[in-house]
């Protein structure tokens, strides 16, 4: 079950290390250190088995949070994986989806943020 705290905390991370780091990489492109697109390789090797993990989970229970963990599995791992891979020689395709995953991702965890943080405002003294 996710917790208010626990979603709030979810997307913080997702605005302050994730959006950043995407948007880092797919801005500067070629000019990304070396050391870079190792950690990318295995940051995309992570995602893929804990949100292969996680959806599996949430499959048996018929979870509604099924479909995060799809979309990771579906686009965010294979794409750190193969920026992973090609490193400097990453087509501009590559870059620029990874671009519109850090623009979609600070869309949607602001969005999100702002949604929980409304779900529960200050009482009317």
């Amino acid at each position: 079950m996710i917790t208010m705290e626990s979603h709030i905390m979810l997307s913080l991370f997702h605005l302050v290390f994730v959006a950043p780091l995407f948007l880092g990489v797919g801005f500067i492109r070629a000019a990304t250190p070396e050391w870079l697109y190792m950690g990318i390789l295995v940051l995309g090797i992570s995602i893929l088995l804990y949100h292969t993990y996680k959806f599996l989970l949430r499959i048996k229970i018929n979870s509604n949070y099924t479909w995060v963990n799809a979309i990771h599995i579906l686009t965010v791992a294979p794409l750190l994986i193969y920026i992973g891979i090609k490193k400097r020689d990453t087509p501009r395709f590559a870059y620029e989806l990874l671009v519109m995953l850090g623009f979609a991702a600070t869309g949607y965890h602001l969005y999100s943020l702002v949604s929980q943080l409304q779900a529960h405002p200050e009482p009317k003294v």
